[in-house]
């Protein structure tokens, strides 16, 4: 097995008396697309800043290319960051911000300008190099601080919410650029967002943190389909829960009683354990749908049209503390008031240990 290209090794921080990672180990492999999603608080900026030397942690070590970083500021580690703001020098042409950090290893002005022509033609704004910031539009700002970042041919690239100043259209437009950058420069990208959407369309690497842990990770595919933690489930996309106790085992499936009746699932659980079972929107069926599994009836609350589908939330007839979420094919007919049937495919049931 090949050494990863950046090994974080049980690294804990504190800010005074509180703990914003705790026991934080990850291998993120050359090349790679890592994706750190998480809610505000779960520590991955902080995790961030830490990779990019501008904090120092608590505990534990960071090794890059096989050195120990963990002291090692900045300007010295071979990493580059990309903030939110941008942080381009106003006064500086576009051009003078993308050489700006060759100039600080004292390339000469020639080579500066080639090499900052050549950043700037990879992102797509070869005609850019003479204007200043203020003469560009958001999205054009933020690939100008990634051309500055890449041009200095960093191991590791690490990027604090870029998108997040982006209006909706403009910011999936750069997740297509930005992934498309990253084949083509090779570098491993290290990106903060608690977007799930922008986690799912960028990332072949997905760590989803929750208070200060790592709480899953992995390509997105699996973290979606197979979540390993309840927290996991809802935070990587949305699920409906259903929290239950195992009733029946046998060797490769079981049955657990949940507030909707008893549920098929395959899983080897042993019996009385307590479990939740997490169903994605898409796999839920209303009104007659062939399920293999019953979940009972429920009654429509809300309908929301988003263009490919409809969101519909339901509450549970027998239950009425529990709430499905169904994602329906646009065409569908249902309204709010509508009690529909609900039903799903048991193989598609997510059992997690509660």
């Amino acid at each position: 097995m090949t050494a990863p290209l950046v090994d974080i090794r049980a690294v804990s921080h504190r800010f005074g008396q509180l703990a914003v990672l705790k026991n934080v180990s990850l291998r993120i492999e050359p090349g790679s697309y890592t994706i750190l999603l998480g809610p505000s608080g779960s520590g991955k900026t902080t995790l961030l800043s830490i990779l990019g030397g501008f904090v120092t942690p608590s505990e534990g070590k960071v090794f890059i290319r096989g050195e120990d970083c963990t002291a090692v500021p900045p300007a010295r580690r071979p990493t580059t960051t990309v903030f939110q703001d941008y942080a381009l020098f106003p006064h500086m042409s576009v051009g003078g911000n993308v050489g700006f950090g060759l100039r600080m290893q004292g390339v000469d002005g020639a080579t500066r300008a080639a090499k900052a022509r050549e950043a700037l033609a990879l992102v797509g704004l070869s005609s850019a190099f003479d204007k200043k910031p203020h003469q560009l539009s958001g999205g054009q700002r933020q690939r100008v601080a990634l051309a500055r970042a890449l041009v200095i041919e960093p191991a590791v690239l690490l990027l604090d919410e870029p998108l997040g100043a982006l209006d909706l259209k403009l910011r999936r437009q750069m997740q297509d650029e930005l992934k498309a950058i990253q084949k083509r420069v090779g570098t491993a990208f290290i990106h903060v967002t608690h977007d799930q959407e922008e986690a799912m369309a960028l990332a072949d690497h997905c760590v989803v943190m929750n208070d200060g842990r790592i709480e899953d990770e992995g390509p997105p595919e699996r973290v979606y389909a197979r979540p390993a933690t309840r927290f996991s489930a809802t935070f990587m996309g949305e699920s409906t829960i259903l929290a239950g106790k195992v009733t029946e085992a046998g060797d490769r499936t079981g049955t657990v009683t949940t507030p909707a009746g008893p549920v098929s699932v395959r899983s080897a659980l042993p019996e009385g354990s307590a479990v939740a079972l997490a169903i994605r929107p898409e796999h839920l069926m209303l009104g007659g749908a062939a399920g293999t599994a019953s979940l009972g009836m429920a009654k429509v609350s809300d309908v929301v049209f988003q263009g490919s589908f409809k969101r519909v939330l339901a509450v549970s007839v027998e239950d009425p503390s529990l709430q499905f979420i169904a994602k329906l094919p646009a065409s569908t007919t249902v309204q709010p008031g509508d009690t529909l049937a609900v039903s799903c495919d048991t193989d598609q049931i997510i059992v997690l240990a509660d």
